[in-house]
């Protein structure tokens, strides 16, 4: 059932590791980067309550509820993957600006990756039982993790298979582009694995067995509804949550450039070269390892909160979180940007999880 998500995450972590370093290798300029990346909250922002309204409310009985979006999600994404790093190859046939090719197809990458993994999160709910949710929640978890950390060291091991980690001004290195094409492929068949293999609940099912069933049915006008009447609390944690994606998207967007001019000596202008390269295999390989370390702490963050409580221990995640921010700056040996790595790990197991708690 929860397949789908280990292909989700490897797009969607392909997409953070290498978007910055591909619009680079297309000519944007550093202080641009943040620009281009609006799509990805803005479409978030738009796409990931529409597609919840609208599966609440969709039921095929050869497709079931969630399923068509798993495949249209899945199909889009892949083209997203496949032509997003071949952006300037697609230029010389269509004469459009590389860099807006590229963000479009960042969008539809992003947009794509919400239609596809909001229903997966409303899945495990819908098709099994209270006392089996957990279980269904901790196997999202390590796929989860799986998923983020093969598509983040994907263009590194394709490096260490001899694949060309360089390539001319203006376009993307080999190695990258055939990580897109493995993300591509693995999203296609874990998606249409789990859609081949799950059989959703009736709407008829859900009145006999739903507890939820007699419940008022919602409107799309709810959405706003909600947000007008959110509780104090939850104001409170969606400032919280305002400042810890503020971080990580500071992360996902600079840290080639960060690690190209600060630990490499490059110029900000120098993102075709051999070692800018080497810095985006770098970062992709700390994305991976920041979700490694997610995994275990994913399971420590209830014993825990069980001996300090969940507030502090969020609390203390997030501040580990922005000690390895930090640290980033100051550690100045390569073989140590583990521990950054280590301090991150902790932070996003907590983002994941700690606020829905």
């Amino acid at each position: 059932m929860s397949m789908g998500f280990l292909g989700i995450q490897m797009a969607f972590a392909l997409q953070n590791g290498n978007a910055s370093r591909i619009l680079a290798n297309f000519g944007a300029d550093v202080h641009q980067l943040s620009w281009f990346w609006l799509v990805a909250p803005i479409t978030g922002l738009i796409v990931q309550p529409l597609i919840g309204h609208l599966g609440d409310h969709t039921w095929s009985e050869f497709w079931g509820r969630r399923k068509p979006y798993f495949l249209i999600g899945a199909v889009l994404c892949a083209v997203g993957l496949v032509f997003l790093p071949n952006s300037a190859s697609v230029t010389q046939f269509m004469g459009a600006n590389v860099l807006l090719l590229a963000v479009v197809f960042l969008a539809l990458m992003d947009a794509s990756v919400n239609v596809a993994m909001e229903p997966f999160r409303a899945l495990v709910g819908d098709m099994l039982p209270k006392h089996q949710g957990t279980l269904g929640f901790s196997v999202q978890t390590i796929l989860i993790g799986i998923g983020a950390v093969v598509g983040s060291e994907m263009p590194n091991w394709m490096a260490k298979m001899g694949v060309a980690t360089t390539a001319s001004a203006g376009h993307v290195p080999p190695n990258v582009i055939y990580s897109f094409y493995s993300g591509a492929a693995v999203l296609l068949l874990t998606i249409l694995y789990t859609i081949a293999t799950t059989k959703e609940y009736s709407p008829k099912h859900f009145e006999e067995f739903s507890e939820s069933a007699t419940e008022k049915k919602s409107s799309f006008l709810d959405i706003f509804r909600d947000f007008r009447q959110m509780p104090p609390l939850m104001k409170k944690l969606g400032a919280v949550q305002f400042f810890s994606w503020f971080a990580l998207f500071t992360m996902w967007v600079f840290t080639t450039s960060a690690l190209a001019t600060h630990h490499f000596g490059l110029s900000p202008d120098d993102t075709s070269s051999a070692q800018f390269n080497e810095a985006g295999n770098l970062t992709g390989h700390l994305f991976g390892l920041y979700n490694l370390f997610a995994i275990p702490f994913a399971f420590l963050l209830t014993p825990i909160a069980q001996h300090i409580g969940k507030k502090n221990t969020h609390a203390l995640a997030l501040f580990c979180g922005g000690l390895g921010l930090i640290l980033l700056y100051f550690i100045t040996d390569r073989g140590m940007l583990w521990l950054p790595m280590l301090l991150l790990g902790f932070a996003w197991a907590s983002i994941l999880a700690m606020p829905y708690a």
